[in-house]
């Protein structure tokens, strides 16, 4: 009873802790606001889950199975951003040496603080599934009103995948090298693979042990796919049952609807599903090992400056010795400094590579090296807006007169220039192409790019919502979208940042202000 009242604890303060903050409360009427719109009426023209172009009437299993889905899938992603850092933030704090000192042992802390973000997740569905009754009211597609069945998905899909992402999370808060931007990234990517791509390999209509196996990915993704198609080949023999769709699907040729009251999963793949919980579970506490070797390690990455020391660079003051001969130009050349010497030789030689590829590729090539140069500086545009709260030294900094519109312009000058730099043999070839527009358009999504990272960071007080914003907008530029990729077609690249770079100035003019004042 002592171990579990310990236990009980831990989940508690940690869950009080993140309830106190203001962002919990904004992120749950942001879920709440973001499910409403996973069920349009018929006349918006799109659909969120949908088997060819037909849905389901929004019943509540119907309203349930599109929650699960939906949640399983991206909550999964944006749930592991929400919940992370708070090992890290016991790590920094010492309150780990306090912890350590009681009874308590270490697999049922990291059990506690897996079961506090699961806390949270559930916190989410549980707004989630408030709204999703509130829209079988509204729409009126259906009375008959289950609450079990609207939850049974969410319990089903939902839970099983964030069981992994807070798994995920945890392991990323244990491993020093991924507790910062790179492991934002890094798991982006994992996400991927791991929680969309393996439903590819399990689905029903490519592989038949895939139609009739309890083994799921972790999302849950193919199961679904498996018995909503075969619910529609038995009771809706004339409905195409070939595409599968989650996420909002225009449908142009319009929609059509099925009756979907029920469902009732089997027990052998609800033990498939539990497995996954359990996994992650065991997981946790096969970290347990982990937890002094990370503590110690943050406590020397606090303690000793040398820690993240880069490279000395001396070529850069000789570069940068004609801007520091100008009064406004000191400060620039500082950020600059600071920035670059703090970059390992695995970034510089990640950024060569990347420069080679600009220079010598094709043009898809080229525009795929540019974005993921951009990429590479994702921590420099996301931090820079918030490192005298990282360092503590707000009240040093800022203590001149002036100082806040001299470091604000300065970062801003530095960031710019990072984000040319790093796409420089592409505007060069853009240039000697005579490809002006391509070249313009470089310059003006760098500059987006930059600045709007500075000013989430700023608005946010949270270096995460770019980082996230940043990987995805990566992601669908390396597949063809022209948001990042802007020498597949500058002008649409263009009219895209014509509106979304100013607005970013005037964020991060208005966010730096009032941050000022709150110093």
């Amino acid at each position: 009873m002592d171990a579990l009242r310990r236990f009980a604890a831990i989940v508690g303060a940690d869950f009080r802790e993140r309830s106190r903050g203001t962002r919990f409360w904004v992120v749950l009427a942001g879920v709440a606001i973001a499910t409403w719109g996973f069920f349009p009426p018929m006349e918006a023209g799109y659909v969120t889950v949908a088997i060819g172009n037909s849905r389901g009437a929004y019943s509540s299993a119907w309203i349930g199975m599109v929650l699960g889905l939906m949640y399983a899938s991206m909550l999964s992603l944006f749930g592991f951003y929400i919940v992370r850092g708070t090992l890290a933030r016991d790590f920094e704090t010492r309150v780990w040496q306090l912890l350590v000192a009681t009874p308590m042992t270490r697999p049922a802390y990291l059990l506690a603080k897996w079961t506090s973000h699961m806390v949270v997740f559930g916190a989410i569905i549980a707004v989630g599934l408030c709204v999703g009754l509130a829209a079988q009211w509204h729409l009126g597609e259906s009375a008959a009103l289950s609450p079990w069945q609207m939850a049974l998905p969410s319990l089903v899909f939902a839970m099983p995948a964030l069981g992994l992402a807070a798994f995920f999370a945890i392991l990323f808060d244990l491993l020093p090298w991924l507790r910062r931007s790179g492991g934002n990234v890094l798991f982006f990517f994992l996400w991927i693979f791991v929680f969309i791509g393996a439903s590819e390999n399990l689905d029903p209509e490519k592989s038949a042990w895939a139609a009739s196996t309890w083994v799921s990915e972790p999302s849950g993704l193919s199961m679904a796919m498996r018995d909503i198609r075969a619910y529609a080949a038995t009771a809706l023999p004339g409905l195409d049952v070939r595409g599968f769709s989650i996420g909002m699907s225009v449908m142009e040729d319009g929609i059509g609807t099925f009756d979907w009251n029920a469902w009732s999963p089997r027990p052998a793949d609800l033990f498939g599903r539990a497995l996954w919980l359990l996994a992650a579970m065991a997981a946790v506490v096969a970290m347990s090992p982990l937890l002094d070797w990370a503590a110690a390690r943050s406590e020397a990455r606090t303690g000793a400056a040398e820690d993240r020391a880069g490279l000395r660079l001396r070529w850069l003051d000789a570069l940068l010795r004609p801007l520091e001969a100008l009064a406004a130009g000191r400060l620039v050349a500082a950020e600059a400094k600071l920035v670059l010497r703090q970059r390992r030789l695995t970034w510089w030689l990640a950024l060569a590579v990347l420069w080679g590829v600009q220079a010598f590729a094709p043009a898809k090539g080229q525009a795929v090296a540019v974005i993921l140069a951009w990429l590479l500086c994702v921590d420099v545009f996301a931090r820079g807006a918030l490192r005298e709260r990282d360092t503590g030294t707000t009240a040093m900094v800022f203590s001149a007169a002036g100082a806040g519109r001299r470091v604000l312009l300065a970062r801003l000058a530095m960031a710019l220039g990072l984000a040319w730099a790093v796409a420089l043999p592409a505007l060069l070839r853009a240039l000697a192409s005579d490809a002006g527009l391509a070249g313009a358009a470089l310059l003006v999504v760098g500059a987006s790019v930059a600045v709007s990272g500075l000013a989430m960071a700023a608005a946010c007080r949270n270096p995460r919502p770019f980082e996230l914003a940043l990987v995805f907008l990566a992601y669908i530029g390396v597949q063809g979208d022209p948001i990042l990729n802007a020498t597949l077609d500058p002008a649409l690249s263009l009219a895209r940042h014509a509106w979304l770079l100013p607005s970013a100035v005037l964020v991060l003019a208005v966010a730096w202000t009032l941050s000022l004042r709150r110093r």
